[in-house]
């Protein structure tokens, strides 16, 4: 999709009256702030889920292969998980700064740690080349992208949260999801010609060409950024008075929102199953062909771009809670016939079901989080509350791939441990949900008062 397409999609729409308080230099800015949003998270992603893809096909063979294929399967997601771990770290450190300096410092930081460490990956020597020093390395650069990922999405929506008119919030922070779910289309779509690659040549040097292709994406999201300004309600909070240290407000004021946000954040275990695991799974375990699934991950994503937006705008009428628990319940059931389809190599089964599951029910609670979640906080803290919220609950969804290869059991059900797993995570999003305040005709100026 084309940032013309995406601009075109984005109304229109000019500085409200509700910022007159802000400094004249401070007006919002929703439609660049959105296209900004999506281009910078569809960069970001698109190095974040090209591990994903390398790590469900290439890493476990390169990277581990004096391990037998079940163990460095394992290791290969448990790299991948790495990445999660970094998160909290990161989240702690770029929601400080964004809360105290500002938004565009973050999302700066973020695509040049992202685009650096995801080149040096390309570089990589394999472990037959250096030994145990290769999955050292990439261990060390993947803890980069977890840095860097941390901050991207909190400080992305904060800032199209804080320029988006007041009875649209929803709808325009759900672009930072939509610009996710593009960066793992173009992820897929890189890898779908290299996948069909001779094995030889697909871990000799295919494998790579992605991970050198970041650093075209990077420089297109740096650019799309540069002239972005601050959001009103930063310039304003800035004027009047400074918390040298969110992260202890957050802690003080803020503790039942921010273990809401972590709780709901387990939702993401059904993202990082559907595209990392059940792509090993089918592929390694029930022998579907590569192009199958991941033809099923870029149709999935290509109707979430639709669906994201949609639900979000649904939220902006109905509220934040119906539409997240809507989609939380939703892929809680939906996860067991299609992991049934996939033991099964039943194709057709696994295309509506896939899309169904990824594309459109959690797409529900996908295009909702954004403005749920940040508008469960005040200004000063709300870019320190989305990262460290998100990436706390975000680090069970990291490491479930590497949770469902271990519980995984032979034979043909041996799919329905991982099928609770899911179930129980999107159960415990929705209930997390449920307890929320109903805040999308919420002023900006009342967001976050308990």
């Amino acid at each position: 999709m084309s940032t013309s397409t995406v601009t075109k999609q984005i109304p229109d729409l000019h500085t409200d009256s509700t910022a007159n308080s802000a400094p004249q230099a401070a007006t919002r800015s929703p439609r660049k702030a959105a296209l900004a949003s999506w281009i910078g998270s569809a960069v970001e992603y698109y190095d974040f889920f090209i591990y994903g893809t390398a790590a469900a096909l290439v890493f476990g063979k390169i990277f581990f292969p004096s391990f037998d294929p079940v163990a460095a399967t394992v290791a290969a997601f448990a790299t991948f998980g790495v990445g999660y771990v970094t998160r909290p770290v990161g989240a702690v450190l770029l929601g400080h700064i964004g809360d105290r300096y500002g938004r565009k410092k973050v999302l700066t930081f973020t695509l040049l740690t992202m685009g650096i460490s995801t080149f040096l990956i390309g570089l990589l020597p394999t472990y037959a080349q250096i030994g145990i020093s290769a999955p050292i390395l990439l261990v060390i650069l993947r803890m980069l992208q977890g840095v860097s990922a941390a901050g991207e999405q909190a400080g992305a929506n904060s800032m199209t949260l804080e320029h988006a008119p007041p009875h649209r919030r929803a709808f325009f922070t759900s672009f930072t999801l939509s610009g996710t779910q593009a960066g793992l289309i173009l992820a897929t779509l890189v890898f779908l010609p290299i996948s069909a690659l001779p094995e030889d040549q697909l871990l000799a040097w295919g494998w790579r060409i992605p991970f050198f292709l970041s650093a075209i994406v990077v420089m297109v999201g740096i650019w799309v950024r540069r002239t972005l300004p601050e959001t009103p309600a930063f310039e304003q909070e800035k004027n009047q008075q400074q918390n040298k240290l969110p992260l202890m407000v957050l802690l003080r004021n803020h503790k039942k929102n921010l273990a809401r946000v972590i709780f709901c954040a387990q939702i993401s275990v059904v993202s990082t199953i559907f595209s990392v695991f059940t792509l090993s799974y089918a592929v390694n375990i029930v022998h579907i062909p590569r192009a199958t699934m991941l033809t099923v991950l870029i149709l999935a994503n290509v109707v979430a771009l639709a669906a994201i937006p949609a639900f979000a705008a649904l939220s902006d009428r109905i509220g934040r809670k119906p539409v997240f628990i809507f989609g939380a319940l939703a892929c809680a059931g939906l996860i067991w016939p299609y992991l049934w389809s996939i033991s099964q190599a039943n194709i057709a089964l696994i295309f509506v079901l896939g899309l169904l599951l990824s594309g459109v029910v959690y797409s529900a609670a996908n295009g909702v989080w954004p403005s749920l979640y940040g508008e469960m906080f005040d200004t000063p803290v709300r870019l320190s509350g989305m990262a460290i919220g998100t990436q706390i609950g975000f680090a069970v969804g990291g490491f479930a791939p590497t949770i469902s290869a271990a519980i995984l059991r032979p034979g043909v059900d041996g799919w329905m441990p991982v099928a609770i797993f899911v179930s129980a995570a999107a159960l415990v999003a929705a209930l997390s949900a449920a307890t929320a305040r109903e805040t999308c005709r919420t002023p900006m100026d009342e967001l976050g008062k308990e």
